[in-house]
């Protein structure tokens, strides 16, 4: 990374917070949404996917300067893989850090969503890893990363917290499988047996699904915007020295 980044430490904080911050939300929101319409799925879902939409776009805004709000490993690891000649994204150690974080945050928020409500934090045994499901995270994922690293690669980053926002609201009711789109978030929702949770074995094929997305995603990237890998560094939004001074 270049020298304008914030410190790794504070980036990382940054990172779990937020995903810890969205999965409370996610979890937080199918938890009130099941007992304030138990007879109405449809009804569950749409409480579930606005809360998704309006949370996660203030996330992006709050801790997007500091981070660049990634929330997500497969935006972390395409952020790599794009900059990584031009040394203008994450470094690999530098993923693995966000991961971690990304990773730690998303079961904190589950638990911390299941204690608000005082459900108690338990394993869901939600199967949903079908065919379909896993279509669906395909081409959820898949969509995500072509819209954020064409965002950064237009220089419309700063339109991205409500982009973002907007496409996984969208893609909640457009995909079978509710868009889950992001490996960390998956792995947060398996400690919450209510609306929003995730069998442990749906997990694997469902994290798989979302990296041969991310793979389609850069694909479909690089074709229609080749130099977007210069842009790696501005990904979600534009973080650093573009958010004001430098710090230590």
């Amino acid at each position: 990374m270049t020298s304008h980044q914030p410190a790794l430490w504070r980036r990382a904080v940054a990172e779990l917070l937020g995903t810890a911050l969205l999965v409370a939300i996610v979890v937080g929101s199918g938890i009130a949404a099941q007992q304030l319409s138990p007879n109405d799925i449809g009804l569950q879902l749409l409480q579930n996917s606005t809360a998704t939409v309006l949370g996660l776009t203030v996330l992006i805004l709050v801790f997007g300067p500091v981070s660049g709000a990634h929330f997500n490993p497969v935006v972390s690891l395409a952020d790599w893989f794009l900059g990584r000649r031009t040394r203008s994204g994450l470094t690999l150690p530098e993923v693995g850090v966000y991961a971690a974080a990304q990773a730690a945050g998303a079961v904190g928020g589950s638990m911390l969503a299941n204690a608000m409500f005082d459900v108690g934090t338990s394993i869901s045994v939600k199967d949903r890893a079908t065919a379909g499901h896993l279509l669906g995270e395909v081409v959820a994922t898949a969509g995500l990363i072509l819209l954020i690293f064409a965002l950064a690669a237009t220089n419309r980053g700063a339109l991205a917290a409500p982009a973002v926002g907007a496409y996984i609201g969208a893609a909640y009711w457009f995909t079978s499988s509710t868009s889950f789109a992001n490996p960390a978030v998956t792995v947060g929702r398996i400690f919450s047996d209510t609306f929003a949770g995730i069998a442990p074995g749906s997990v694997p094929p469902f994290v798989i699904a979302q990296l041969v997305g991310a793979a389609i995603g850069l694909g479909l990237l690089l074709l229609l915007f080749p130099t977007a890998a210069h842009a790696a560094d501005d990904v979600v939004i534009p973080h650093g020295s573009q958010a004001g001074k430098p710090q230590a």
